[in-house]
């Protein structure tokens, strides 16, 4: 009984330890499932912007003529390997007469927004989420914003609450990269959750082992 407790305790805790990695390695299948299908959807054949948007449009990609308005809204960002810059967000005026947000891309700090233009834009619909509680608040007098709040931006420069975010613009504009949306910033960590519960089963065996020897030794002393 001294030796047989600790032994079914042990046992049975390194059993659910394993089961909750197994789980997660299921997870982790299934998220990489989801985000296959979402890469195939955001680089799919672009369709006509539909009259209203919900969130079954997300990552929609679409094809859209018009002009580029001239004013922009910075929204502070910072990119790997390149450093801190804007997003710009302009209105775009469609050929059939709707004003939406456009997302034109990336520019570095000091570098000159172009103003603007006729062209043919292919992108994507997105309903993002930046802010968090720890994103400050827009400077709008200083036109330096820390999130796309759609609603705001839509207010500012008299659009549709509806942003596209540029996989490319015809003819391209120079000194803005279009940053496309992408699975990126969907969390996944099922993986690594996976290694600490296989982890602490490990450790967990462990300490059950050296517990189980040291009553042993203990009894035969």
């Amino acid at each position: 009984m001294r030796v047989l407790v600790p032994l079914i305790f042990g046992v049975l805790g390194a059993a659910v330890l394993i089961w909750l990695g197994v789980w997660q390695m299921q997870r982790l299948a299934w998220k990489e499932g989801v985000l296959a299908q979402i890469e195939a959807r955001i680089a799919a054949a672009p369709a006509d912007l539909p009259r209203t948007v919900t969130e079954a449009d997300r990552w929609l990609p679409v094809a859209l003529d018009g002009r580029t308005g001239p004013d922009a809204l910075r929204v502070l960002v910072s990119r790997k390997q390149v450093g801190a810059g804007y997003r710009v967000i302009s209105a775009f005026e469609t050929a059939e007469g709707r004003r939406i947000l456009l997302d034109r891309g990336f520019v570095a700090l000091e570098t000159p927004i172009p103003p603007g233009g006729a062209g043919r834009v292919i992108g994507n619909v997105h309903l993002p989420d930046d802010r968090t509680s720890s994103t400050p608040a827009n400077d709008e007098a200083k036109n330096i914003w820390f999130a796309r709040d759609i609603a705001r931006m839509a207010q500012v420069l008299s659009t549709e609450p509806l942003l596209i975010v540029a996989r490319s613009m015809d003819p391209a504009e120079p000194g803005i990269t279009p940053l496309p949306v992408d699975t990126a910033t969907i969390p996944n960590d099922h993986f690594g959750y996976a290694m600490q519960w296989f982890g602490l089963a490990v450790v967990w065996t462990a300490m059950t082992g050296y517990f189980l020897w040291r009553n042993r030794r203990t009894a035969k002393g």
